[in-house]
């Protein structure tokens, strides 16, 4: 709420449930269920995930959440999703880290934007290695035309040519500049290959930011 009377563009939050320092009280939230409820008590400001992990929801339900989210807070969610990579917190609560979750993530990229952009009254079916699907009804649609969907990470391969193929934006969070800039170009040239303009795409970094009166504050909050 207070991001949004600051005049901030957008509220995301990370998607996890074990701590990653101290007591972890009073313990974790769900992401789409918080933003379910901040959907209702805002107006303006944008809320998604950076990012939710394809290892915790199955896509078909993950691509349900999104869409009352979108509903409830009429056309203002966005998804980032990714592999997922802490884990600790999957065995704290026994959900399958498998190795190879890249396979895992395109799949669900797939299954998610194809069943929100099935046509209203046609059926959407799917068969991969990790998810079958046959003749869901695709329902509920979101609100916006095509919900933004953000991939981010490092890897120098498969993650831009999954961001060229998917995303309507591409992040890439917690690294230096010159890292941050070679990665943008190696997204950029995959657009390329695929013959989808690199400007289609927003480039974004998550980074900490520490602000302060004076140089001496700004490196004590840091």
């Amino acid at each position: 709420l207070e991001a949004e009377a600051l005049g901030f563009d957008a509220f995301f939050r990370s998607d996890h449930y074990l701590t990653m320092g101290g007591d972890g009280l009073p313990g974790p939230s769900d992401a789409w269920t918080t933003l379910a409820g901040l959907a209702r008590d805002t107006t303006r400001i944008r809320l998604g995930t950076l990012v939710s992990s394809a290892t915790f929801r199955h896509p078909s339900i993950l691509a349900i959440q999104v869409a009352n989210v979108d509903e409830m807070s009429d056309g203002r969610a966005e998804l980032g999703l990714g592999t997922g990579w802490f884990e600790a917190e999957h065995r704290a609560y026994g959900i399958p880290f498998p190795p190879r979750r890249f396979d895992l993530l395109e799949e669900q990229l797939q299954v998610v934007t194809g069943l929100w952009s099935t046509p209203l009254g046609e059926p959407f079916s799917f068969k991969g290695e990790h998810y079958q699907l046959e003749d869901a009804p695709a329902l509920p649609k979101p609100v916006q035309a095509r919900v933004p969907v953000i991939v981010g990470g490092g890897g120098p391969q498969r993650t831009p040519a999954l961001a060229a193929r998917y995303a309507t934006e591409f992040n890439l969070g917690f690294r230096p500049p010159d890292a941050v800039s070679a990665q943008f170009d190696r997204v950029r040239a995959a657009c390329e290959e695929i013959g989808r303009p690199p400007g289609d795409l927003v480039y974004s970094a998550a980074n900490v930011l520490c602000v302060g009166r004076d140089a001496a504050e700004v490196a004590r909050r840091a």
